[in-house]
């Protein structure tokens, strides 16, 4: 439980921003693409910084690093409250995305320590399920406050929810063991996974599913209060309350890794992202929602799996492969936040939904050709494949 609070808080502060971008618009007075920066500036500083907590993990221990940067993330969060200006609440906000995966990057490895191979499935189908519940949480909740008290009270709430998840995970963990590797050998060891094909595909899987999500989810209100809909902000929070869709998916794929091969969970959910994508093209409201429920089943299906497959599939420094894994996840979310931006000044929804669906499409070829490939370097003792 108090790694999930943990997956909670970290995954809620990221998305405080993204149900109340036309408040900021209309505060700041700026466009779209700009107020995505709000977005942007996150996940580009996870993408950016993922890749050192995964080491670190390795050669400090895997809690104090969880409890530290959580604890530093609430700090940060307060902050945003009282930002002055546009520009200070994206440099904050940039703040809070290298603080965030000290709690995301490490959580897998976590699990992959304390769980035997086959448990891990349904371990990290929790960890993602609760990743979930932070991404509705903070879009719900925080646009249902903003709607009331203003989007800076927002902050504030969510400041006070992270602290007490930092004492949560401080003292809910068990403190486990330093790696062997050291500093030198951590590091390098995550290079290393470069060479692997099967690695190297997932990371592509990770960088397309998140670009497709958050690109589809940040400028959905942009569609939602222009005509025909006119949505109001507190509504339009209530939409991404589709969240829940992967709240239940997720744990269900988990399981259902122990029978179904990985690659196999990975490309239907893939396609069943893509489907959603095509859905949400529909004008009727109910349509765009069923359209969003799709989208989410398919891409918390994936999601539920891939970080077990990099967990299984890297044969040491397995801290670094999942920091590796969630670089390129929020790559593609850095992606995914500002360039449909320009797709949605240029061509409206559907250019949006066309970029979010090639982004996709390059998921499912690393899956298909790079996934499947033999490892790099065979080994007479080495473990069994992942799937």
């Amino acid at each position: 439980m108090a790694l999930y609070a943990g997956t909670v808080a970290a995954y809620a502060d990221m998305y405080v921003t993204q149900p109340v971008l036309p408040l900021l618009s209309r505060e700041f007075g700026v466009g779209p693409a700009r107020a995505g920066l709000t977005v942007s500036a996150v996940v580009l500083a996870i993408a950016a910084t993922s890749s050192a907590y995964g080491p670190l993990s390795d050669a400090l221990g895997r809690r104090r690093v969880m409890a530290g940067a959580t604890a530093a993330l609430a700090v940060a969060t307060l902050a945003c409250a009282f930002a002055p200006g546009f520009g200070a609440l994206v440099a904050l906000r940039a703040v809070q995305g290298a603080l965030v995966p000290g709690m995301t990057a490490v959580s897998v490895a976590y699990a992959g320590d304390r769980f035997a191979p086959h448990e891990l499935g349904p371990a990290v189908g929790g960890i993602i399920a609760a990743s979930v519940v932070g991404g509705l949480v903070g879009r719900v909740v925080s646009g249902a406050i903003a709607a009331h008290f203003g989007w800076r009270a927002s902050f504030v709430v969510f400041a006070v929810l992270t602290a007490a998840a930092a004492l949560a995970v401080a003292r809910g963990l068990a403190p486990g063991a330093r790696s062997r590797l050291g500093w030198r050998r951590a590091y390098g060891g995550m290079l290393a996974h470069f060479r692997e094909p099967r690695l190297v595909g997932a990371f592509l899987v990770a960088l397309a599913l998140f670009f497709g999500w958050i690109g589809i989810f940040t400028y959905l209100p942009y569609r939602l209060s222009a005509p025909p809909y006119r949505l109001g902000t507190g509504t339009i929070s209530s939409v991404y309350l589709v969240y829940a869709a992967g709240v239940l998916v997720s744990p269900i794929a988990g399981r259902l890794s122990a029978r179904v091969p990985h690659r196999t969970i990975i490309a239907v959910g893939l396609a069943v992202e893509a489907a959603g994508m095509a859905i949400v093209l529909a004008r009727p409201l109910p349509l765009v929602v069923i359209g969003l429920v799709v989208l989410v089943l398919g891409t918390m299906t994936a999601q539920a799996v891939a970080p077990a497959f990099v967990n299984l599939t890297a044969r040491e420094a397995k801290g670094g492969a999942n920091a590796l894994y969630l670089s390129f996840y929020y790559l593609g979310g850095t992606l995914g936040a500002s360039l449909p931006g320009l797709a949605w000044e240029a061509r409206g929804w559907p250019g949006v939904v066309a970029i979010c669906g090639a982004a996709v499409a390059v998921g499912m070829a690393a899956n298909a050709f790079l996934c499947g490939r033999a490892p790099a370097a065979a080994a007479a003792d080495a473990p069994p494949s992942p799937r």
